[in-house]
């Protein structure tokens, strides 16, 4: 029988679940190997299994014990004059996570956190990727305004052994965004697996702000796993995911100088939800998924689920050196520690204003959306989107390019299953407007991407869709439920 603990193992927020899947959909390995199609040959990236039962917990590896990577930056094999040029290799690898023990992942370029592409606004990128696994594969740039031949539709993959190119026209403003895997029914495991890193668009108009820069500016991706006793990563069964890695290391810490920072904040995980603060001291949001927001915003305490940025700046010149302040989540405990351990000039500041957010066009529709699960049989629920799981030859919507619509998005699912969903519109960024018609919440600010629906709730954003053509894909971004098939498509047209 469907009940509350296994539709909270699909994907709820006080549980790291399980991966159920419906009938025909390849379901996940609950050992540590990788499943054998994912490389090349059918080989395994182990040489023998962990029982799901051998599971490491989370305090195997002592709080701050392990200092905080920075992802390399990837550089561009050749630059024209008009555009940058990459290559990106999709390929199995063993990397470092737990110290002393080798992970198998799905990686890009060789990183566990791949690498950082640093675009910039108005210069396009030309991105080569090569498939070295065994199964088809993709890159989607998420929240990129690109054509639809480039935007890694789920279906649009990478064969194995072969490669393709993507182009990133950079026309929008600057911004924090990430790309990674969209292969549909296998993007859940290859994001957990690895298959994920940031994209950041820099923005010439941002350079008068005087914001912190260079090795003060720190993409850092949040996520959890669950590992066995080998340090193999498992996807889950009944056990909760329950280490927190921070740019793929536990509960690091992180050497700061006492000045401010500019920490560019990703939640990478499938579906857990961070409440991040930094133990009562105020913290300035600065930005959003779509890039900068009208004015700074004190918080102390911010909520981010499955795809979702934030960009904020902490000034550690309030901490002597030799201290040290804890990045915290209300629900997990320790993420980050910052060690403050030495000072440095800092010429960088919260500007009072930072970008005026467009005004809203006048909209031409309004559509509903639901995001539920179909129940009718309770061992193979079916993800939906206004009651139809994924279907790549339907159109959902059709969409004038050019027009702006209002958009209100219900989690459909009962109460007291507890499942919370978290929508993503590819092409566009939107705005929210309500909230079950109240105000929007803090969290809601600037340019979004992805907004987090509690059971019941609903929100209404609004969306511009100009400049590209053909069909994009609209879903749930807890990954296990798109990969179910709570997923649609909007065609745009002339």
């Amino acid at each position: 029988m469907l009940n509350r603990r296994r539709l909270l193992a699909i994907g709820g927020a006080a549980v790291g679940g399980a991966l159920i899947l419906p009938e025909g959909l390849p379901a996940a390995s609950t050992t540590a190997e990788v499943p054998r199609s994912f490389l090349p040959g059918g080989g395994h990236l182990s040489g023998h299994a962990v029982s799901a039962n051998s599971v490491r917990p989370a305090a195997a590896v002592p709080a701050f014990s392990v200092e905080m990577p920075i992802p390399p930056v990837l550089q561009p094999f050749k630059a024209d004059p008009d555009v940058d040029f990459y290559r990106l290799p999709i390929q199995p690898a063993n990397v470092n996570v737990l110290p002393g023990l080798q992970t198998p992942a799905l990686t890009f370029n060789g990183g566990f956190v791949g690498p950082t592409i640093r675009a910039r606004t108005g210069r396009p990128v030309s991105l080569t990727v090569g498939n070295q696994l065994g199964e088809a594969a993709n890159v989607h740039l998420h929240g990129g305004h690109v054509a639809a031949i480039h935007d890694g539709h789920p279906m649009d993959v990478i064969a194995p052994g072969g490669s393709r190119n993507y182009l990133y026209p950079n026309t929008q403003q600057g911004a924090t965004l990430w790309y990674h895997d969209h292969s549909h029914h296998t993007e859940a495991e290859h994001v957990y697996y690895g298959m994920q890193g940031f994209y950041i668009i820099d923005d010439p108009a941002e350079s008068g702000l005087n914001l912190p820069s260079g090795q003060y500016d720190v993409p850092i991706m949040l996520r959890d796993g669950l590992f066995g006793e080998d340090g193999s990563l498992l996807i889950g069964g009944d056990e909760p995911r329950n280490t927190i890695l921070a740019n793929g290391k536990p509960q690091p810490y992180f050497p700061v100088a006492a000045r401010k920072y500019r920490l560019r904040l990703l939640n990478g995980a499938l579906h857990r939800e961070f409440f991040l603060n930094l133990g009562g001291a105020t913290m300035y949001q600065i930005a959003s998924d779509g890039g900068l927001l009208p004015a700074p915003v004190g918080r102390t305490e911010i909520r981010l689920s499955p795809a979702e940025r934030t960009e904020i700046v902490v000034d550690f010149s309030r901490y002597p050196v030799g201290s040290s302040v804890v990045l915290g989540d209300s629900g997990s405990g320790p993420v980050i520690r910052f060690d403050i351990t030495r000072t440095a000039s800092d010429s960088s500041r919260i500007p009072s204003t930072l970008r005026a957010l467009p005004a809203l066009p006048t909209p031409t529709a309004v559509r509903d959306v639901r995001l539920l699960f179909d129940v009718s049989d309770p061992n193979n629920p079916l993800g939906t989107v206004n009651g139809n799981p994924f279907d790549p030859n339907r159109a959902d919507v059709r969409i004038k390019r050019g027009t702006t619509e209002i958009w209100n998005v219900t989690n459909a699912d009962p109460a007291d299953f507890e499942v919370p969903h978290n929508f993503h519109m590819h092409l566009v960024q939107f705005r929210v407007l309500s909230r079950d018609g109240h105000a929007p919440d803090q969290d809601d600010l600037g340019r979004k991407d992805t907004v987090l629906i509690p059971p019941t709730k609903s929100i209404q954003v609004q969306a511009t869709f100009g400049d590209h053509l053909g069909r994009y894909v609209y879903h749930c971004h807890y990954l296990e439920h798109s990969q179910m098939g709570m997923m649609a498509q909007m065609e745009i047209y002339s």
